[in-house]
């Protein structure tokens, strides 16, 4: 049980929006007790003397893949680091649950793709499963797992690059409620990343009619953020309202400088959608780049049957020469672009490699690093497919300014950073920087939005949206988890140096706990599978 804790003479940020009040806090039972001016702390409270810092609740990070890395360290400490007290996890539809026993193999060599070595053991029969490990080893932060569709397609029809039948429909549909009614928040499409990207309108209605059945939402990275964007907006607006879902739209944005400009358009979209009266919302990160694995690269069908089926394709000089046109020139279809003929090779960093003859070359672009080993880009993109086994991670710089300010203060935005954890790598700066960015810089130098406005895109925006209906908002009777910061806040993770802790956040408390107190981790493990 939390002991009390009275934190006194805070500028109060209360997470709806409002403007900032003074007042002092008191903490009781892991919950806010009384929030006034005059309020005194009771015999037995330990005090916090805040003296006029930011006092708002803990921030929610609505998109993120922290999945596995929280079982590998719980205490997450470059989350809790930037005021971090709420994870949303299993984005993009990847997952570690469900699964069944003999593809347990395969789902980890799907999420291994994008987070590096997976071990079949780290993946779950069930929701239940991964619930019952977090919580036996204890977490800092708490954690909202999504219900991916990629080990539910997985685990029902493999790699195969085909419309579901009726039987392995309902199979699918089965695997879904299970979770769901075990307690998942929800389901998430990654409509780029095979498997999830080789379902048809039928399988993506038929699944997110069993989430609005369940009362969750379902997530989606979307078919194209390049110039098919607007075309994938329609498809997704369209599954949600026939299966009467409410929808989340993952990190909105517009890749490839000739896409530039687009984000208005496809927020009025949202907008309308909205009025019409669909329930749908966009997360977003404050960064001009993004992150992937280096499969995307690739287009879609190259996956069908998997890394195997990929490795004879590219051992075949015809068909790898086919693939390598496609990735430096695309084909011509406006609605999946691809990014190489987008962005170039010289806009593509490499972030984490498993292989170790190739990892020294971490942090380079990939024209440099292909130069340097004296061969072509896209040979050493095969390089990386085979020795690599397609498990390295990229960050890719493609966005513009303009419309990510756009997206950023827009209403129907919330937080997400979705960070790609891989210890030891150059990952990319949102893991460790995003929420001072928000609080600090975009605050006071760019003026994107007002203090207040912020801390709402981190907090009650998301709350809302996952059903944390006592979290996100800073009242009598909410759960206790708060971030206390000064007005010196700020990111200092770069490209070049990402794994920089943020500056002027002092105090992290979950459920009424400090998990960092004074500056300092208490190593404290308050936290929760929500």
């Amino acid at each position: 049980m939390a002991s009390p804790l009275f934190i006194r003479d805070a500028r109060v940020i209360d997470g709806t929006g409002a403007p900032w009040f003074r007042a002092s806090v008191r903490l009781a039972g892991g919950r806010i007790a009384e929030i006034g001016p005059k309020i005194a702390p009771k015999a037995g409270d330990r005090v916090i003397d805040a003296g006029g810092r930011w006092l708002a609740p803990g921030f929610i990070d609505a998109h993120c893949h922290d999945d596995l890395v929280f079982l590998r360290d719980p205490d997450r400490p470059e989350k809790i680091a930037q005021g971090v007290t709420t994870i949303v996890t299993g984005n993009c539809s990847f997952s570690l649950f469900p699964a069944t026993e003999p593809t347990r193999e395969l789902i980890a060599g799907h999420f291994g793709s994008l987070l590096g070595s997976t071990d079949p053991d780290e993946i779950f029969l069930d929701f239940q499963g991964y619930r019952d490990r977090l919580h036996s080893q204890g977490i800092a932060p708490n954690i909202v797992p999504l219900c991916g569709h990629g080990p539910i397609r997985l685990a029902v029809m493999g790699y195969d690059n085909r419309p579901a039948t009726d039987a392995e429909l309902e199979r699918m549909q089965a695997l879904l409620k299970a979770q769901l009614d075990a307690g998942a928040a929800g389901l998430s499409y990654g409509l780029v990343y095979p498997p999830s990207a080789f379902a048809d309108p039928r399988e993506l209605v038929a699944l997110a009619t069993t989430a609005a059945d369940c009362g969750r939402l379902v997530a989606a990275h979307v078919r194209s953020y390049e110039g098919g964007l607007m075309t994938s907006i329609e498809e997704f607006l369209e599954i949600i309202q026939q299966a009467g879902a409410a929808g989340l739209l993952s990190h909105l944005q517009a890749a490839g400088r000739p896409n530039w400009g687009v984000i208005p358009r496809a927020i009025d979209r949202l907008e309308t959608a909205r009025q019409d009266g669909i329930d749908v919302s966009f997360d977003m990160y404050p960064y001009m780049a993004g992150s992937s694995y280096v499969l995307q690269l690739l287009p879609p069908y190259a996956l069908d049957g998997g890394l195997p089926a990929l490795l004879e394709r590219l051992a075949d000089p015809r068909i790898s020469a086919e693939l390598k046109r496609w990735v430096e020139e695309g084909d011509g279809n406006p609605d999946i672009q691809s990014k190489i003929s987008l962005i170039g090779w010289g806009n593509i960093q490499l972030s984490a490699i498993g292989a170790e003859e190739l990892k020294p070359l971490e942090g380079m672009r990939m024209d440099a690093a292909a130069a340097q080993l004296g061969i072509d880009p896209f040979d050493l993109l095969v390089r990386f497919v085979r020795e690599d086994e397609g498990q390295t991670s990229i960050v890719m710089f493609q966005l513009d300014a303009e419309d990510a300010r756009c997206a950023c203060s827009n209403r129907l935005h919330m937080v997400g950073s979705d960070g790609l954890p891989r210890p030891g790598a150059k990952v990319h700066p949102r893991a460790y920087g995003t929420f001072p960015r928000m609080a600090g810089p975009l605050v006071n130098q760019e003026k994107w939005f007002a203090i207040e406005d912020a801390v709402r895109r981190m907090t009650s925006i998301a709350a809302q949206r996952f059903g944390l209906y006592d979290r996100g908002i800073l009242r009598p009777g909410a759960v206790a988890d708060l971030v206390l910061f000064g007005d010196d806040i700020g990111d200092r993770a770069t490209f070049a140096d990402p794994l920089q802790s943020p500056t002027g956040i002092s105090d992290v408390i979950v459920a009424g706990v400090p998990v960092i107190e004074n500056g300092v981790a208490t190593m404290s493990r308050p936290g929760r599978v929500l």
